[in-house]
Protein backbone atom coordinates (compact mmCIF):
# COMPACT_ATOMS: atom_id res chain seq x y z
CA UNK A 1 0.00 0.00 0.00
CA UNK A 2 1.31 3.39 -0.87
CA UNK A 3 1.50 6.85 1.08
CA UNK A 4 1.93 10.04 0.20
CA UNK A 5 5.20 11.63 1.38
CA UNK A 6 4.19 13.82 4.33
CA UNK A 7 6.83 16.92 3.79
CA UNK A 8 4.70 19.21 6.60
CA UNK A 9 6.76 18.55 9.84
CA UNK A 10 4.38 16.46 12.81
CA UNK A 11 5.09 16.10 16.45
CA UNK A 12 5.95 12.82 17.07
CA UNK A 13 7.89 10.26 19.51
CA UNK A 14 9.79 7.34 18.97
CA UNK A 15 8.49 4.25 20.63
CA UNK A 16 11.68 1.96 19.65
CA UNK A 17 14.91 2.21 17.87
CA UNK A 18 17.74 -0.55 16.59
CA UNK A 19 20.50 -0.13 14.70
CA UNK A 20 19.65 -1.02 10.77
CA UNK A 21 22.77 -1.43 8.07
CA UNK A 22 25.77 0.02 9.00
CA UNK A 23 24.98 3.71 10.24
CA UNK A 24 21.49 3.80 10.37
CA UNK A 25 18.55 3.16 12.93
CA UNK A 26 14.93 1.96 12.10
CA UNK A 27 12.40 3.42 14.77
CA UNK A 28 9.30 3.13 15.24
CA UNK A 29 7.62 6.48 15.36
CA UNK A 30 4.01 7.50 16.84
CA UNK A 31 2.48 10.80 15.58
CA UNK A 32 -1.10 12.25 15.41
CA UNK A 33 -1.72 12.08 11.37
CA UNK A 34 -0.26 8.58 10.74
CA UNK A 35 -0.54 6.79 13.25
CA UNK A 36 2.37 4.15 14.65
CA UNK A 37 5.20 3.34 11.53
CA UNK A 38 8.49 2.95 11.12
CA UNK A 39 11.30 5.16 9.49
CA UNK A 40 14.90 4.48 8.47
CA UNK A 41 16.98 7.48 9.65
CA UNK A 42 19.67 6.85 7.35
CA UNK A 43 23.60 7.78 8.77
CA UNK A 44 21.69 8.04 12.68
CA UNK A 45 24.20 5.60 14.35
CA UNK A 46 27.40 6.61 12.67
CA UNK A 47 30.04 6.85 14.81
CA UNK A 48 30.18 10.82 14.71
CA UNK A 49 26.07 10.98 15.55
CA UNK A 50 26.61 8.54 18.42
CA UNK A 51 29.35 11.05 19.63
CA UNK A 52 26.93 13.91 19.26
CA UNK A 53 24.60 12.41 21.60
CA UNK A 54 21.24 12.75 18.99
CA UNK A 55 18.05 13.63 19.35
CA UNK A 56 16.14 10.21 17.97
CA UNK A 57 15.25 8.94 21.44
CA UNK A 58 12.39 7.73 23.28
CA UNK A 59 10.59 9.95 25.42
CA UNK A 60 12.09 13.18 23.90
CA UNK A 61 9.16 15.57 21.85
CA UNK A 62 10.09 15.64 18.19
CA UNK A 63 9.03 17.43 15.25
CA UNK A 64 9.71 15.27 11.85
CA UNK A 65 8.88 14.49 8.08
CA UNK A 66 9.50 11.67 5.97
CA UNK A 67 8.90 10.50 2.91
CA UNK A 68 8.56 7.19 0.99
CA UNK A 69 6.15 4.78 -0.72
CA UNK A 70 6.07 1.72 1.11
CA UNK A 71 5.42 0.74 4.65
CA UNK A 72 8.71 1.96 5.80
CA UNK A 73 9.26 5.57 5.08
CA UNK A 74 12.84 7.62 4.94
CA UNK A 75 12.89 10.96 7.87
CA UNK A 76 13.99 13.96 6.01
CA UNK A 77 14.63 16.58 9.01
CA UNK A 78 13.66 16.08 12.89
CA UNK A 79 13.88 18.69 15.32
CA UNK A 80 13.57 18.39 18.80
CA UNK A 81 10.40 20.46 20.16
CA UNK A 82 10.78 20.57 23.72
CA UNK A 83 13.38 18.78 26.63
CA UNK A 84 13.59 15.43 26.52
CA UNK A 85 10.63 14.15 29.50
CA UNK A 86 12.95 13.56 32.70
CA UNK A 87 12.04 9.74 33.22
CA UNK A 88 14.19 8.32 36.11
CA UNK A 89 14.09 4.78 38.31
CA UNK A 90 10.68 3.35 38.27
CA UNK A 91 9.21 5.77 35.96
CA UNK A 92 11.24 4.65 33.47
CA UNK A 93 10.60 1.50 33.54
CA UNK A 94 7.32 2.33 33.33
CA UNK A 95 7.64 4.43 30.19
CA UNK A 96 9.06 1.40 28.32
CA UNK A 97 5.98 -0.53 29.30
CA UNK A 98 3.57 2.41 27.68
CA UNK A 99 6.24 2.38 24.97
CA UNK A 100 5.61 -1.90 24.26
CA UNK A 101 1.76 -1.89 24.83
CA UNK A 102 1.22 0.23 22.44
CA UNK A 103 3.56 -1.35 19.73
CA UNK A 104 1.89 -4.34 20.67
CA UNK A 105 -1.66 -3.19 20.95
CA UNK A 106 -1.85 -0.56 17.99
CA UNK A 107 -1.82 -1.47 14.55
CA UNK A 108 0.44 0.75 12.39
CA UNK A 109 -0.11 3.57 9.83
CA UNK A 110 -4.01 3.97 11.87
CA UNK A 111 -3.87 7.18 12.62
CA UNK A 112 -5.26 8.50 15.60
CA UNK A 113 -5.10 11.98 17.37
CA UNK A 114 -6.44 10.36 20.74
CA UNK A 115 -4.28 8.17 20.96
CA UNK A 116 -1.32 10.13 20.30
CA UNK A 117 -2.58 12.77 23.03
CA UNK A 118 -3.10 10.04 25.40
CA UNK A 119 0.60 8.81 25.26
CA UNK A 120 2.16 12.19 25.75
CA UNK A 121 0.09 13.11 28.55
CA UNK A 122 0.82 9.60 30.35
CA UNK A 123 4.99 10.15 29.79
CA UNK A 124 4.37 13.53 31.58
CA UNK A 125 2.40 12.28 34.34
CA UNK A 126 4.94 9.50 34.57
CA UNK A 127 8.22 12.18 34.84
CA UNK A 128 5.40 14.01 37.65
CA UNK A 129 3.53 12.17 39.49
CA UNK A 130 4.90 9.77 42.17
CA UNK A 131 1.67 7.30 41.89
CA UNK A 132 3.26 5.48 39.21
CA UNK A 133 0.52 3.16 39.41
CA UNK A 134 -2.72 5.55 39.03
CA UNK A 135 -0.98 6.63 35.94
CA UNK A 136 -0.83 3.02 34.00
CA UNK A 137 -3.57 2.23 35.18
CA UNK A 138 -5.32 5.80 33.61
CA UNK A 139 -3.11 4.31 30.31
CA UNK A 140 -4.32 1.32 29.98
CA UNK A 141 -7.82 1.69 30.42
CA UNK A 142 -7.96 4.56 28.10
CA UNK A 143 -5.52 2.33 25.79
CA UNK A 144 -8.19 -0.43 25.36
CA UNK A 145 -11.10 2.09 25.29
CA UNK A 146 -9.66 3.67 22.27
CA UNK A 147 -8.62 0.65 20.50
CA UNK A 148 -12.58 -0.52 21.00
CA UNK A 149 -11.84 -2.82 24.36
CA UNK A 150 -13.37 -0.73 26.45
CA UNK A 151 -14.25 -2.35 29.57
CA UNK A 152 -17.59 -2.87 31.74
CA UNK A 153 -16.91 -2.09 35.33
CA UNK A 154 -20.33 -0.80 36.38
CA UNK A 155 -22.57 -3.28 36.06
CA UNK A 156 -22.97 -7.22 37.06
CA UNK A 157 -22.92 -9.06 33.19
CA UNK A 158 -25.35 -11.74 34.18
CA UNK A 159 -28.14 -9.92 36.14
CA UNK A 160 -27.57 -6.57 34.68
CA UNK A 161 -27.75 -4.72 38.15
CA UNK A 162 -24.83 -2.19 39.62
CA UNK A 163 -21.97 -2.93 41.03
CA UNK A 164 -22.52 -3.36 45.07
CA UNK A 165 -19.16 -1.12 46.24
CA UNK A 166 -19.61 -4.03 49.11
CA UNK A 167 -19.84 -7.09 46.83
CA UNK A 168 -17.23 -9.45 45.16
CA UNK A 169 -16.81 -10.41 41.56
CA UNK A 170 -15.01 -12.20 39.13
CA UNK A 171 -13.93 -10.47 35.97
CA UNK A 172 -14.50 -12.43 32.33
CA UNK A 173 -12.48 -10.37 29.58
CA UNK A 174 -15.51 -9.76 26.87
CA UNK A 175 -18.08 -10.21 29.12
CA UNK A 176 -17.61 -8.36 32.52
CA UNK A 177 -17.65 -8.23 36.42
CA UNK A 178 -20.18 -11.53 37.59
CA UNK A 179 -20.88 -11.61 41.50
CA UNK A 180 -19.08 -14.28 43.51
CA UNK A 181 -18.11 -14.83 47.09
CA UNK A 182 -15.68 -12.59 48.77
CA UNK A 183 -13.23 -15.62 49.43
CA UNK A 184 -13.40 -16.98 45.31
CA UNK A 185 -9.64 -17.00 43.59
CA UNK A 186 -8.65 -13.71 41.77
CA UNK A 187 -12.41 -12.22 43.25
CA UNK A 188 -12.15 -8.36 42.93
CA UNK A 189 -13.68 -5.70 45.46
CA UNK A 190 -16.96 -3.87 43.70
CA UNK A 191 -15.31 -0.95 45.47
CA UNK A 192 -12.26 -1.37 43.26
CA UNK A 193 -14.65 -1.71 40.50
CA UNK A 194 -16.14 1.58 40.89
CA UNK A 195 -12.86 3.32 41.77
CA UNK A 196 -11.48 2.54 38.60
CA UNK A 197 -14.34 3.62 37.06
CA UNK A 198 -14.61 7.02 38.86
CA UNK A 199 -10.60 7.16 38.73
CA UNK A 200 -10.34 7.59 42.47
CA UNK A 201 -7.06 7.09 44.46
CA UNK A 202 -7.50 3.45 45.43
CA UNK A 203 -6.35 2.19 48.76
CA UNK A 204 -2.76 -0.96 48.52
CA UNK A 205 -5.36 -3.88 48.15
CA UNK A 206 -7.15 -1.68 45.63
CA UNK A 207 -4.40 -0.83 43.38
CA UNK A 208 -3.30 -4.59 43.73
CA UNK A 209 -6.69 -5.53 42.27
CA UNK A 210 -6.52 -2.86 39.55
CA UNK A 211 -3.35 -4.50 38.51
CA UNK A 212 -4.19 -7.89 38.59
CA UNK A 213 -7.58 -7.38 36.26
CA UNK A 214 -5.66 -4.91 34.21
CA UNK A 215 -2.68 -7.58 33.42
CA UNK A 216 -5.60 -10.32 32.62
CA UNK A 217 -7.20 -7.72 30.22
CA UNK A 218 -3.71 -7.07 28.48
CA UNK A 219 -2.63 -10.52 28.24
CA UNK A 220 -6.15 -11.69 26.81
CA UNK A 221 -5.37 -9.33 23.92
CA UNK A 222 -1.41 -9.70 22.97
CA UNK A 223 -1.34 -13.11 23.32
CA UNK A 224 1.52 -15.72 25.37
CA UNK A 225 4.19 -13.85 24.69
CA UNK A 226 5.52 -11.84 27.58
CA UNK A 227 6.51 -8.08 28.00
CA UNK A 228 10.08 -7.21 27.60
CA UNK A 229 9.48 -4.13 29.76
CA UNK A 230 7.79 -6.55 32.53
CA UNK A 231 10.41 -8.86 32.54
CA UNK A 232 13.47 -5.65 32.40
CA UNK A 233 11.40 -4.38 35.93
CA UNK A 234 11.42 -7.64 37.33
CA UNK A 235 14.82 -8.36 37.09
CA UNK A 236 16.02 -5.02 37.90
CA UNK A 237 14.06 -5.67 41.12
CA UNK A 238 15.36 -8.55 42.05
CA UNK A 239 18.69 -7.22 41.38
CA UNK A 240 18.01 -3.99 44.03
CA UNK A 241 16.49 -6.28 46.49
CA UNK A 242 19.46 -8.36 46.63
CA UNK A 243 21.78 -5.78 47.20
CA UNK A 244 19.75 -4.30 50.41
CA UNK A 245 20.05 -7.81 51.95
Amino acid sequence: MAYRNNLEMQQAFILHRSPYSNSSLLLECLTSSQGRFPLIAKGANSDKERKRGGSLHPFTPLLINWSGRGEVKNLCNHDVSDRPIPLTGNALYCGFYVNELIMRLVHRNDPNGELFTLYKDTIYALSQSPMLDSVLRAFELNLLALLGYGLNLEYDAVTGEPIDPNGFYLFETETGPIRTGEHAQQAISGSTLLGITSGEELDKQGRGEAKALLRQVISYYIGDKPLKSRELFRTISSVNNRWKQ
